[in-house]
């Protein structure tokens, strides 16, 4: 997948993630959780482009571990959200596929960038 494409990707996970936490119900519980959505969910975009401007391939990989983090992490309070009952499963399902899909993406480019790194 080239570098735009994923831009693109990600900032659309980025909105859908938004859509999602303002569609949560109006609770203390909901609200943390969308929270820490948010900033999980939004930050996998800005991280991938911070990591697409790294000085060296282990900057890169360094900032690709990030985007695995966050958008691992966006998996993860997608499922609480879901399991608590806050909302649906099947509202979050398509979202919660992306995540995972996005998370399997990274980490797939890490072990590619770490394997030709160590062939230089």
């Amino acid at each position: 997948m080239q570098e735009i494409d994923l831009k693109k990707r990600t900032k659309e996970f980025a909105l859908r993630v938004i859509v999602l936490a303002n569609a949560l119900p109006k609770s203390q519980t909901a609200r943390v959780l969308g929270n820490q959505l948010l900033r999980a969910g939004t930050s996998v975009g800005a991280n991938y482009r911070s990591a697409c401007r790294a000085r060296s391939i282990a900057d890169f990989i360094s900032k690709l571990g990030i985007v695995v983090e966050e958008a691992d992490e966006s998996s993860y309070w997608m499922e609480l959200i879901a399991e608590s009952g806050l909302m649906k499963q099947g509202r979050i399902n398509q979202l919660l596929q992306e995540a995972n899909e996005l998370t399997a993406i990274f980490t797939s480019s890490i072990l590619t960038a770490k394997n030709h790194h160590s062939k230089i």
